[in-house]
């Protein structure tokens, strides 16, 4: 299965098979997949908590309103993102100064740089570990796709809640939920999706309005 091939075969499933169980090998080859989408300077903000025992997927279930494919689902993901991910760039810049691809000036400077970009700007930081954290979420989901397996993503949670129950520390902030397992019968087919002529306007210009469908 090719990457347009795991869009196209992507659905949001919402019923699970309960006899379904997820290895902890399988978990975390689709966390290694997640891992491989893009991050502003390369600081890979994401951060996951994966929920499988009964009493833990009763307490998630309590925290996304009830929703069963929590309860379901052979594992449920937690998609967090650190808004602090920055403080991390001198160890990541350093792995690649280890991997030869800068160094030791490059890399420090590409630590220096990163971190002046995100200093003093908490409203940043936050957007942007909201995009990186999406980016590896659908990551995920693709990779679970290829493997044969159905996700269902949501935002339908309550954040403060699940950082209580969870413990979960101020500076990751919950993205997603997203529910991975095989899916069960009884799932509504894949919705229709606006076509490009309605999304996308080409050649844009500055200093043109541009209007779409």
């Amino acid at each position: 299965m090719n990457v347009q091939q795991a869009l196209a075969a992507r659905i949001s499933a919402n019923k699970f098979d309960t006899a379904h169980e997820l290895t902890p090998g399988e978990v975390e080859a689709l966390v290694a997949a997640a891992m491989e989408a893009p991050s502003a300077f390369n600081i890979q903000h994401a951060r996951f908590l994966v929920v499988r025992e009964p009493a833990a997927r009763a307490a998630l279930q309590q925290v996304a309103y009830g929703q069963q494919k929590v309860r379901d689902a052979a594992a449920t993901f937690v998609v967090l993102g650190d808004t602090r991910g920055a403080e991390r760039l001198p160890l990541i810049a350093e792995r690649s100064r280890e991997a030869g691809l800068l160094d030791a000036a490059g890399a420090a400077g590409f630590a220096a740089k990163g971190q002046g970009a995100y200093e003093g700007k908490p409203g940043f930081a936050r957007d942007e570990a909201i995009r990186s954290a999406s980016m590896a979420a659908m990551a995920l989901m693709l990779a679970a796709t290829e493997r044969g397996l159905a996700s269902g993503p949501m935002i339908g949670f309550d954040p403060e809640a699940l950082r209580r129950e969870f413990r979960i520390d101020a500076r990751y902030l919950p993205v997603m939920i997203i529910a991975v397992g095989r899916a069960a019968p009884g799932n509504w087919p894949r919705k229709p999706r606006l076509q490009p002529g309605e999304v996308l306007v080409d050649d844009a210009r500055p200093g043109q309005a541009h209007a779409f469908s």
